[in-house]
């Protein structure tokens, strides 16, 4: 690539789960290349703690769970060229035997994560540039499953084969998703005890987790690159060859 192609000036680019996160390091990242930006996330405090850090940022509300919601978030947002989405962590819910899972928590993780994500793909389809992007999240569980996380690891599956069957329905704007490992969140963080974090990691090849500002590099590349859709795009530390 040359100089000028890393630049997202002129660019408008919204990040739905924005406000925390691997979505805040995308935000970030995007305004220092140039980017116009829109955080937007279902809590208005976080959305307004997340302007407050990122000056120059723009914030709206949007609740995945409201499918007219999320309908008029687009309408009243207008044209843009770059959607990332980050939104919806990997909560407890997501993981534990097949014996004890939670059908009805279950759902309300596919309402955000998986319908949420189709909800924003339909609803984004007639202000989306021609030349933009989508990009979502999936996770690495989806190709190194492990025990007690059938659910987690569905969930990611799933994400990534929307993302190539949206790639081809919504051409030419390019779809693909972000495949991450193990990334230090500040909900990880919270939520994975330390001696978890160093074992998830050391079989790996570079045996450490992620910072958000790293991973937040492979959603800014796939707006960059104009060749790039229907891709699955791992920042797992090498976990994919071990």
């Amino acid at each position: 690539m040359t100089e000028a192609s890393l630049s997202l000036d002129g660019k408008r680019v919204v990040v739905i789960g924005g406000s925390s996160g691997i979505g805040f390091a995308v935000a970030q990242l995007a305004r220092e290349v140039g980017a116009e930006v829109v955080i937007a996330s279902s809590r208005a405090a976080t959305v307004d703690a997340a302007v407050e850090r990122l000056r120059g940022s723009m914030g709206r509300v949007v609740d995945l769970r409201d499918e007219a919601g999320v309908a008029g978030f687009f309408a009243e947002l207008g044209p843009f060229d770059h959607l990332t989405m980050t939104a919806g962590d990997w909560t407890g819910a997501m993981f534990g035997p097949t014996s004890e899972i939670d059908l009805a928590q279950t759902r309300e993780g596919l309402t955000v994560r998986f319908l949420g994500a189709l909800a924003v793909a339909k609803h984004s389809s007639g202000t989306i540039a021609r030349d933009g992007s989508i990009t979502l999240t999936s996770g690495m569980l989806a190709h190194r499953p492990m025990k007690g996380a059938p659910i987690a690891t569905a969930m990611a599956g799933a994400i990534e084969h929307l993302a190539r069957g949206l790639a081809v329905d919504l051409a030419p704007v390019r779809v693909n998703a972000v495949c991450p490992g193990l990334i230090l969140t500040e909900h990880v963080q919270q939520t994975m005890p330390e001696a978890a974090q160093k074992g998830f990691v050391a079989s790996l090849p570079l045996a450490r987790a992620a910072t958000p500002a790293e991973a937040a590099h492979a959603y800014v590349y796939l707006m960059l690159n104009a060749y790039a859709t229907g891709q699955i795009l791992p920042v797992d530390g090498g976990g994919l060859v071990v």
